[in-house]
């Protein structure tokens, strides 16, 4: 095809803004599927995704669309995720194109994220088309977001597009708009190959498949590639494009996006942001703006049995072929046997690979409490990063300590401009600003520590704000902290698994939610059980589950009071006799009490 009549665009919108719904009537405008095998979120094809109204893994699709000149064009639909932690798939996604449509709901306006994924496709030089989504909604206000479009976010008025994805209203429009308003791809197909690596998915017959935007030359079956992050070479064994189902082609030209099938075993040897190019005649540099994919939360995941430990080895490597972004290693604990400690892209990535795991594989898991990657400073001049609290240096050889940063922007209604500053200030959050950027709502800004957010924040900031508030973060830098390692301690033995780093501001009140949650799981005993927080030898927090008592002067009546006295002074023994040798068994669930927050 013509490069003149491709159009490769890109759907960009806070989460729950119709993204997909409106990917759903394009493709049946096109006629790519009959109406008795579609089904709604066709390009979200995980369970949990479909759920939660959430696009985890991007998805790509080409729509042959005939438009109103007579001619047909190929329009590219790149699909990319809503969350945060996947910031950077978003990006690479949208340097693959030259347009992206702008979602936003009629009735809930500009939201974070919204913000966020403009600001990256403008640093893209992409052309945005603005459509208002939801105009069926009665809470519906397009006017007033058409206002809040123009004045706040800057681009025209008259590109608007006024559509309803779940009615198919308006839908037309906006595929007319894409031909007219967005350009064609620039490119040179008798350049030598550039390809942009933007995502990869696994498929257990054919290996990975490598979705990929073609920047100069072609691609064809039998060439020899080469990456160029990694020097490694593959022979093509089949290129094509994305319908509902994989179209082999004869080549793929400058312009045009689709897949690569070349024997590839691993989804981590394609990495995102890669350039290929060919062999023997490769081109001059990569493409801008690669790097490596960085954890940031990171956790250790244990079977609830430990007969399940390999069947949960098993599952992480089958999850990880499709997941690049997952890390683990093994790690054991005294408490709770035999694990892997997993490094995650957020806290909401963290939760669908648990969901994954125990959804598709049937393990039942307990999670320790998430941390993020601590620099320490020794007196001796090393630097050592620290993720879990097992690893924690001698409190003697640290000279300092400095934990990530992150730089939060929160949208919200005015009305609630004081709860979530107090929410902040809880949080540790510094140099906060804010501005109206349309009456009635505040940006607000803060820098807040990672390990502050990555606990319960977004729950929080959820339920202060009714569920109106929007939050969106950027990592910063590393700053000098005070931290200290607590541990929890049942009975005189420091259990491992519910160790955690934290600030020493926050200690005693981590150390005491964790002593009351566990009091109210552990089951009572014939002695009482001290269950207590400390910080090296100091204890900072306590309390105590008192002891079962039989009543063994219940066969005593009347006679003297002494009868009653020694029977009480033989148990007294007893139990001070049962104390030195008694076990307590913890349960699986008050490990996972402590994980949840405290109100």
């Amino acid at each position: 095809m013509d490069i003149k009549n491709i159009r490769n665009f890109s759907i960009i919108a806070h989460i729950d803004h119709g993204k997909s719904t409106l990917a759903d009537r394009m493709i049946q405008l096109c006629n790519l599927i009959s109406d008795r095998e579609f089904k709604d979120q066709i390009l979200d094809n995980m369970d949990i995704e479909r759920e939660r109204g959430i696009t985890i893994k991007s998805q790509t699709i080409c729509l042959p669309y005939t438009a109103k000149d007579g001619k047909t064009y190929m329009l590219n639909l790149v699909d990319t995720p809503g969350h945060v932690d996947f910031s950077y798939e978003v990006s690479r996604a949208l340097t693959s194109c030259e347009g992206a449509l702008l979602l936003i709901d009629a009735s809930q306006g500009i939201e974070a994220q919204t913000l966020a994924n403009l600001y990256l496709a403008m640093e893209n030089d992409l052309e945005i088309i603005p459509v208002i989504n939801k105009i069926d909604l009665p809470s519906a206000e397009p006017e007033k977001v058409a206002l809040q479009i123009e004045e706040d976010l800057g681009l025209e008025g008259d590109r608007i597009q006024l559509c309803s994805a779940k009615t198919g209203k308006g839908v037309a429009s906006i595929l007319e708009a894409i031909v007219q308003h967005l350009p064609a791809p620039k490119g040179d197909p008798n350049e030598r190959l550039q390809v942009l690596i933007f995502d990869a998915s696994y498929d257990a017959f054919r290996g990975t498949i490598i979705s990929c935007r073609i920047i100069n030359g072609r691609i064809r079956a039998g060439d020899i590639i080469k990456f160029m992050s990694n020097n490694t070479e593959y022979k093509v064994e089949e290129v094509g494009i994305f319908r509902i189902q994989r179209e082999p082609q004869k080549e793929l030209t400058a312009g045009q996006v689709g897949y690569i099938l070349a024997g590839v075993k691993t989804v981590k040897d394609t990495r995102p942001g890669d350039t290929i190019t060919l062999r023997d005649a490769p081109c001059a540099s990569m493409l801008p703006g690669f790097k490596e994919v960085q954890q940031v939360v990171f956790s250790s995941i244990y079977p609830i049995t430990t007969d399940e430990y390999e069947s949960l080895a098993t599952a992480l490597e089958k999850l990880q072929l499709n997941d690049a972004a997952l890390i683990f290693q093994k790690d054991s604990s005294v408490a709770l046997g035999f694990g892997f400690r997993c490094g995650f892209l957020g806290l909401l990535h963290l939760e669908v690979i648990q969901e994954r795991l125990e959804r598709e594989f049937d393990i039942s898991l307990i999670l320790t409490v998430p941390s993020v990657k601590y620099i320490f400073t020794l007196t001796d001049g090393s630097r050592l990063d620290v993720d879990n609290p097992a690893h924690f240096p001698d409190p003697v050889k640290i000279a300092s300590v400095e934990e990530p940063y992150i730089k939060a922007t929160i949208l919200i209604p005015e009305r609630y401009m004081g709860v979530v500053m107090s929410l902040c200030m809880e949080r540790r959050g510094v140099n906060t600003s804010y501005h109206y950027p349309i009456p009635g709502r505040i940006e607000f800004i803060c820098e807040l520590p990672l390990a502050e957010v990555i606990y319960d924040f977004y729950d929080k900031l959820k339920s202060v704000t009714q569920g109106y508030g929007s939050f969106d973060y950027d990592l910063q830098d590393c700053r000098k902290s005070d931290l200290v390692k607590l541990d929890i301690l049942v009975n005189g033995e420091t259990v491992d698994a519910l160790s955690q780093l934290v600030h020493r501001s926050n200690a005693r009140a981590r150390g005491l939610h964790a002593c009351e949650r566990l009091k109210e799981e552990i089951p009572r005993q014939m002695f009482k059980i001290a269950i207590q927080a400390a910080i090296g030898g100091t204890v900072i927090a306590r309390t105590t589950i008192s002891a079962l008592r039989k009543d063994v002067i219940a066969k005593c009546y009347g006679g003297d009071i002494s009868r009653k006295r020694k029977l009480l002074e033989k148990q007294k023994a007893g139990k001070k006799r049962m104390k030195t040798i008694g076990n307590v068994e913890i349960p699986q669930k008050a490990f996972l009490s402590v994980l949840k927050s405290e109100q």
